[in-house]
């Protein structure tokens, strides 16, 4: 039975990673009987899942499988949902939609809330890792979609994120961009080294990037399946091909020939 009341916890990361060697470091999320309902629906269903730092989980699941629900929640953004969720208090968020302030400037929008010292100087830094350096006087309707983006993802790594919270970011892009696009998070999160949560629909795009991937299937998860082949990986090797398939089934598509 799913709990009655939510219990949120912004994890302290520091005190997280002071374990002694001989302990199991604690996962950075951590989910248990999450549910969330809308009026006679029941969207989330009792989810457990847990997230190391680090790590990269991709969530896939057909529309209205409670993918961007569970995003939602664990950033915070649902004030209605049921269970225990462990989550860090360093935490962005990045949409499909940039979301970038028409009225502000590229430079504007990366040190929107940013606090500590010198946010310009780090916004500009932010930009030139995502190849914008020089564009911070731009406004946003100056940029393509891909580009964007990538203000998108500076503005939420910026804030050195210990958990990155991603809801289709490239899924409105163009293949050629998208496959750019992929490139730069692997060597972003390469650097950053933020756990990720990574919601798609793309199953190539979740091979690529993700060292783990979840499947939701009626609020429940059906699959999770871990992915140690080396980056840089291509989704026709024997290996991912593999797991493509068994992707698919879990999905419900038809792959018989």
């Amino acid at each position: 039975m799913a709990p009655d009341t939510l219990t949120v916890t912004d994890s302290d990361t520091t005190t997280q990673n002071s374990t002694t060697p001989a302990e199991a470091a604690p996962p950075l999320v951590h989910v248990r009987g999450l549910t969330r309902r809308f009026a006679s629906r029941t969207v989330l269903d009792s989810v457990d899942i847990d997230i190391a730092a680090g790590e990269f989980v991709a969530l896939l699941g057909r529309s209205g499988s409670g993918k961007s629900t569970l995003l939602r929640a664990l950033a915070g953004l649902d004030p209605d949902i049921e269970g225990q969720i462990d989550v860090p208090t360093e935490r962005s968020v990045a949409f499909q939609d940039s979301r970038l302030l028409p009225w502000q400037k590229v430079l504007d929008n990366v040190t929107l809330g940013l606090r500590g010292e010198d946010p310009a100087q780090r916004a500009r830094e932010a930009l030139a890792e995502v190849g914008l350096a020089g564009r911070e006087k731009s406004w946003p309707k100056e940029l393509s979609g891909g580009e964007q983006q990538r203000v998108s993802l500076a503005r939420a790594l910026v804030r050195e994120p210990a958990l990155l919270l991603a809801d289709e970011p490239f899924g409105a892009l163009d293949a050629l961009t998208k496959s750019k696009m992929h490139g730069l998070l692997h060597t972003l999160l390469t650097k950053h080294q933020p756990a990720v949560l990574l919601v798609t629909h793309d199953i190539d795009e979740a091979l690529l990037l993700a060292d783990r991937i979840i499947v939701l299937d009626d609020g429940r998860i059906s699959t999770d399946i871990r992915i140690d082949a080396a980056h840089p990986r291509t989704v026709t090797s024997a290996e991912l091909s593999e797991l493509r398939t068994s992707l698919l089934e879990a999905l419900g598509v038809d792959v018989a020939v």
